[in-house]
């Protein structure tokens, strides 16, 4: 069984920065994708990044250079640098992990909350 525990969420004033970081135990391929999603109240969840098991990044445009993705392959971790917070940055935060070769599991941290204050 596959576990995904998120840590980092916070409180945080605008300007401010916040570090998310996700470690998943259990059996799954290496040729993945982890990352973050976030879901604000009353919205869908979105994107926010992922990272390839090949380092391949994608940002959402929304965070593109105030965020930065990580991972350690070796400890199973990813992590999300996040600067410059804004106030709609507010969101509980998903950590993720997708197979990208069949089966093509996914895997879902049970959140984080990130609250951005103005």
């Amino acid at each position: 069984q596959v576990q995904l525990v998120e840590s980092g969420g916070g409180l945080v004033q605008a300007g401010g920065s916040l570090r998310l970081s996700c470690t998943a135990s259990g059996s799954f391929l290496s040729i993945n994708a982890m990352g973050w999603y976030r879901q604000a109240p009353g919205k869908q969840r979105e994107l926010v990044a992922t990272m390839t098991s090949s380092d391949n990044t994608n940002y959402a445009d929304s965070v593109k250079g105030r965020f930065t993705i990580s991972r350690d392959n070796t400890k199973n971790t990813v992590l999300l640098q996040m600067s410059s917070l804004k106030p709609e940055d507010t969101a509980v935060y998903y950590c993720n992990v997708r197979e990208l070769v069949p089966p093509r599991r996914t895997y879902w941290g049970q959140g984080t909350q990130v609250t951005v204050s103005s």
